[in-house]
């Protein structure tokens, strides 16, 4: 699928290893319930994406309610993305109230961007926020030791300048980290390396960027074979009936 991109919600952050014994942090991600709510083509709407819903709203309005019934959709969509599509590889594109499993759109190894909002930290000052080292302890300054200091001129600007750091409110800000590896993929989960924004149930947006270069896949255990049990059953059994 040409898709490059899905919405998720961040469930757990954990660790895992690789097969080379590299312990890494990780985090699991959600994505299953992205369905095709629309879809636009250049002929009609100038450019070709898709518009993506992802999750349940309980009390949707009556806007959302029009798309969900154009749509042919059963339950109305948490949130509306869209999301580029390009059809360079002559796939076609998906039909409308298509449900979209994620391993249609990434594999094991992938580079992704992952865009959500931080974890509000309320009102915080200069040193919390913006990592100010803070004023001298000693000749006289017992009151400057987390103070930002100085923050204009005098009569020339005869203001503060925009952009000033100063003390404030702090995260629930929109956060892109970039160049992230996805580690495993499965129809409804995705385990990517690293942390992400915002706490548990975020909503986040997941880019597929390219393709990584090296790729350590994650430690699996083997699964036990069952043949060894059923030649001692079998044993067993023959005991019994001497």
């Amino acid at each position: 699928m040409a898709l490059q991109a899905l919405l998720g919600k961040k469930i757990e952050q954990s660790q895992r290893f690789l097969e080379d014994g590299t312990r890494i942090p990780v985090t699991r991600i959600q994505v299953s319930g992205n369905v095709v709510v629309s879809v636009k083509t250049k002929d009609k709407n100038g450019y070709d994406a898709v518009q993506i819903g992802f999750g349940t709203k309980k009390k949707p309005d009556k806007a959302l309610l029009g798309i969900v019934k154009k749509a042919n959709l059963k339950t109305a969509p948490y949130t509306l993305k869209e999301v580029k599509y390009a059809d360079a590889d002559g796939s076609a594109a998906p039909s409308i109230s298509e449900a979209i499993k994620a391993l249609e759109v990434f594999k094991p190894g992938d580079i992704v961007d992952v865009i959500g909002i931080s974890k509000g930290k309320g009102f915080a000052g200069v040193v919390k926020r913006h990592h100010f080292k803070g004023g001298p302890r000693t000749h006289g300054q017992s009151d400057r030791e987390r103070a930002p200091g100085s923050i204009g001129q005098t009569t020339t600007p005869g203001r503060v300048y925009k952009g000033k750091k100063m003390a404030g409110r702090m995260g629930a800000d929109r956060v892109t980290l970039q160049n992230l590896q996805l580690i495993d993929v499965s129809d409804d989960t995705l385990l990517i390396k690293g942390l992400v924004p915002g706490g548990r149930n975020n909503l986040l947006t997941i880019k597929k960027v390219r393709e990584a270069k090296k790729f350590i896949p994650l430690y699996k255990e083997p699964e036990e074979t069952k043949e060894p049990q059923e030649e001692v059953k079998k044993e067993e059994k023959k005991e019994d009936g001497k």
